[in-house]
Parts: structure tokens; sequence; C-alpha cells
């Protein structure tokens, strides 16, 4: 973190950092406002690669079919003139951690992944035990291409396994096969150190003797981390308009439990709803966005949130490639760049913080949205009293059955 003297030096240090960007560009950031951070976030860094081989029928990322004239050049210019333009706004802060999404950036040929990470590391002073980590395909994976990415400076994998089950991943809309993932996940094993990989349950027409039996060989790989999703369907898909007949709310339940009961019993901590990690492995990249850390997102569709001594600014890129791609060429990637509204920090904050189930530190909340915590005192007081939050001088934390009833939690504030 960077230690801010006074808001005034800290203010007039950017503007001295900004000199060559126009004054009307400035003024969004760094007018006096009613926060006063008394310290920057850790900033991590987002790359979306936005395309894939087919689109899935229950994903509403930002995703496009990959087609050949898809140019991969063109993008990572794209990508590095986002970046650069940017750059201003981070000036002179370290990056922790750099996670490229999608899309599926398996896509990527080990040259393109290659000058990629040679941009950033051209461009921004990344932490010498940068975390930086690459989602991958199982369909997309290519032994001698994947050891190149390890070579160029991926050092953790995000594989989106789904489930090892043919039957489940061809009512998913996958791309590859039981086997596929378990060749992926095997390699990646023995290549990377840092592995996550991602399951679904609640599948259509999925039993928990079949939900089990996928958890258990996802543990079999010995891997640091899961992250275990229940599936849901969401607006704008494939099947919110052809909706599958999945588990009911009883059943998913007992998927759920049984799900915690086995990592818990092979060692994982479920330190996140949805995420499971070996002692010292948790995601440090998604740890930083539920802590209301700083993210400068480049890419087609990426978003960012960037702090500033007296405001905090969210920032969306245009989504179709092509008009990302103009964008840049014109100077203006951003489509949407807006401050966030003072009442609404609170809930931003803990929309994220309660996620964690150790929850955060008291003096996070002030630090992180330069609110006193007399600003939610009352909700956190009626969340106490309905038993869903638990507080003492150092913590604030969700209970069990805060975690439990999350929505209902993180709706209070």
């Amino acid at each position: 973190m960077i230690p801010i003297k006074t808001a005034a030096q800290a203010a007039k240090t950017v503007r001295q950092d900004l000199s060559a960007v126009p004054q009307t560009v400035l003024a969004q950031y760094l007018s006096p406002g009613a926060l006063n951070l008394s310290a920057l976030p850790p900033l991590s860094l987002y790359v979306h690669f936005p395309w894939c081989v087919r689109k899935c029928p229950y994903c509403d990322f930002n995703s496009h079919e990959h087609k050949p004239d898809s140019d991969e050049a063109a993008y990572l210019d794209a990508l590095r003139g986002d970046l650069e333009a940017a750059l201003p706004l981070i000036w002179g802060r370290r990056v922790q951690t750099v996670f490229i999404g999608g899309g599926t950036p398996s896509l990527l040929s080990a040259q393109g992944m290659d000058r990629l990470l040679s941009d950033i590391r051209t461009l921004l002073p990344l932490e010498l035990d940068a975390e930086i980590t690459m989602e991958a395909n199982p369909g997309t994976f290519e032994v001698e291409k994947f050891r190149a990415y390890r070579d160029s400076g991926i050092n953790r994998l995000s594989i989106g396994v789904q489930s090892f089950n043919n039957e489940f991943l061809q009512k998913l809309g996958r791309i590859h096969h039981g086997d596929e993932a378990r060749r992926a996940a095997e390699f990646a094993a023995k290549h990377f150190d840092n592995i996550n990989l991602d399951l679904m349950f609640a599948l259509p027409g999925q039993t928990l003797e079949q939900c089990e039996q996928d958890v258990q060989t996802a543990l079999s790989f010995g891997t640091s981390h899961l992250s275990l999703y229940h599936l849901t369907i969401e607006p704008n898909t494939y099947f919110a308009k052809f909706p599958p007949a999945i588990p009911d709310d009883d059943l998913s339940a007992d998927m759920h439990q049984m799900l915690r009961d086995q990592l818990s019993s092979a060692g994982y901590i479920n330190y996140e709803v949805s995420a499971y990690a070996k002692p010292g492995r948790m995601s440090r990249h998604n740890l930083n966005y539920w802590q209301f850390g700083d993210y400068l997102g480049i890419g087609a569709g990426a978003h960012s949130k960037l702090s500033f001594p007296h405001r905090i600014v969210r920032q969306m890129r245009h989504k179709q490639p092509k008009a990302y791609m103009q964008a840049v060429a014109e100077g203006n990637a951003a489509q949407e760049s807006s401050e966030v509204a003072t009442e609404d920090l609170p809930f931003e904050f803990m929309l994220n913080a309660l996620r964690l189930r150790d929850g955060f530190p008291v003096a996070l909340f002030q630090e992180r949205t330069g609110l006193t915590l007399n600003t939610i005192e009352r909700e956190l007081q009626l969340a106490e009293q309905k038993g869903l939050l638990y507080r003492d001088y150092q913590t604030i934390a969700p209970t069990e059955t805060g975690r439990n009833y999350l929505n209902n939690l993180q709706e209070m504030f």
C-alpha cells in the first residue's frame, strides 16, 4: 500500500504525475470531495481475452466465438495501447497480481502470451512475487504451449473443468470431455505449483452421488485451490430462454453441504463463499477484489475500480472486440467511467468483504472507503441482533447463519 501523508500532498503528487492528461479528464478524479482516503489499496491488473471456441449456454460473461478473422496481433496491440493510456491513473503504484481471464485465454498462442506478459512487465512495476494467473479450458490444452506459458511467467493456472462427467459436460455445452479434463489436471499438477480447478454442481439431472464423484476426482489431483459454483440461470443466456431441469433447493443444499464436508476433510479451507484452498494458497488476486482493493481492467468489456485521495472511480471498456480496438485507437478505451457515490460505498464494500469466512479487520472499512464505521453502525447492530454477524474490537465477520443467508446479510447494507 502507498501511505499518504496528507490528502493535499497526495493530490499534488498525482497531479504532477498526470500533467500530460487533459485537465477535463483529470477533474473527475482529483476534485475535492467527501472522501479522504488515508492510503491507497493494493493494485491488481485484470486482462480480458474475449474469445471462446463457442459460447456455453449458461455463460453471461463477455465472450465471443473465435473466428478466423480474430486478429491476435491487433488485439495485443490494443491491450498495450489501452495499458499505456491508463498508466497516468496508476502512476507509481506497484502491481501485486495479474489475472488473464476470458473468454478462453488459452486460445492465445505461446508467442502471443509471451508478448503480452513482456508488455505488462515493460509498462508496469510488478512485485517480484506477483501472482500471475491464466484461465484455461481443458479443450485447448496443448502440452508444449502450456510449457511455454509457464516459461513466459504464468505461475498459477485456473482450469475450467466444471465436471469430469461427459453427460454433464455435454449438457453444459463444454467443448472438452472428461478424459481431457483429467489429462489437463494431471499435466498442470506436474508443471505448475499453484492450480485452481473450477467445478459446478446442481447440474441438470445430477444426483448427490454424481456430484460427489466429481469432487473426489478433483481432489485426486492434489491441487491447491478449488472453486465450486452452483449452476445458476443467468439472464440473456441460452439457458434463460430454454431453462434445463436442475436439482431442487433441498438436493442443492445437500450437495453444497457434502462438498463442504469433503473438502474440509481433505484439508481445504472454505475462505470465501465459493473458494476452497489449502493453507497459504488462497487466490491473492480474488482476495484483493473481496477486500475492496483496486484493479485496473484492460481488454474488451473489462472493469476497473481505482482509488484516488478523494474519489473512487469505476470504468468499463467497450464490450465488442472490434469496437474496443477502435476505441483504443481513438484514445478512449473506456465506454463508461463514473465516480462511486459516497452513499454507495458501504454496500459495495460489504458486498465483497462479507463473502470472506473470516470477514475483515475493523480498520479496513475506513481505510478502503474513507468513511468511519459509524456510517454503518445501525446496520451492524441489526445484523448482530439477527445472529448474522459477529464483531469485536478487531474483526467483523459473518456468522455461520450469516454465511448461509449471505444475500440477506448483504442487503442490510
